[in-house]
């Protein structure tokens, strides 16, 4: 990937529905070259796909949470099946595996605190194994972005 490739893909973070007319003028290529390269990046996978970011209190899922796990034991068996039941769960926007005090951290959604409350004694009590759970509740957003950093 060099740094037109790179130009590309910021160009399309920021806005995935441009035209490849737009898209090669933003990057300052003709449209042939432009598009090839486009299906070059589809192709080997550096995009990887295309979304919607939609506002989640729109949507009607107001309150963010991120969650901290610590499993109890770190075996192959009890790692696969945590890793399994959270794939499961709508509500778990990403899950990261971390270094650290904490094994894991969830980014969560829901309709608000009541809902967490169920979340948690419903969908993530009964995934079992679990020492530990930190939660901190989300009450407002710096800065969020799709888009990568240009690189040198």
């Amino acid at each position: 990937m060099d740094s037109k490739d790179r130009q590309i893909i910021r160009a399309l973070q920021k806005n995935a529905r441009m035209t490849n007319q737009d898209l090669a003028a933003a990057v300052n290529l003709s449209p042939s070259p432009c598009l090839r390269r486009l299906r070059n990046l589809e192709d080997s996978g550096a995009i990887r796909g295309y979304s919607v970011d939609v506002d989640a209190k729109a949507y009607g899922l107001p309150m963010m949470v991120f969650i901290r796990i610590r499993l109890e034991r770190h075996t192959g068996s009890h790692i696969q099946e945590f890793e399994t039941r959270i794939r499961a769960i709508d509500e778990v926007l990403e899950c990261h595996l971390m270094t650290g005090p904490a094994d894991y951290l969830l980014r969560v959604v829901v309709a608000g605190l009541d809902h967490y409350e169920d979340f948690i004694r419903n969908r993530i009590h009964a995934i079992g194994g679990i020492a530990s759970i930190d939660t901190s509740i989300v009450y407002g957003t710096v800065k969020k972005t799709g888009v990568f950093p240009a690189l040198a």
